[in-house]
């Protein structure tokens, strides 16, 4: 499957601490994190990407989130929205 595929391709990179697929409600589908983990990143993302959406919408109508990418100190988490579901990458920035 192509889908597997890509994870496993993307979840080797150096510094790739874990990967979620979340669904259109928020829930983790597939995740190589803890469970209390991977829920509290994908409720909290799934907020966040659908705020910049709207705020990408609001200052234009026409345009869309295509990628969302978060850099703290510890981690860098980068947020692809895909029709219904997100893939969320948590990486080490200095790696």
């Amino acid at each position: 499957m192509k889908v597997e595929e890509t994870l496993k391709r993307i979840e080797s990179h150096k510094g790739v601490i874990g990967t979620l697929v979340v669904n259109a409600e928020g829930i983790p589908i597939r995740t190589t994190l803890d469970n209390s983990t991977a829920v509290q990143y994908a409720g909290l993302l799934t907020q966040l990407t659908q705020k910049a959406r709207g705020t990408i919408r609001d200052i234009d109508p026409q345009n869309d989130l295509t990628f969302l990418r978060i850099r703290s100190k510890k981690h860098e988490i980068l947020v692809a929205p895909e029709n219904d579901f997100l893939l969320i990458v948590i990486q080490n920035p200095c790696e």
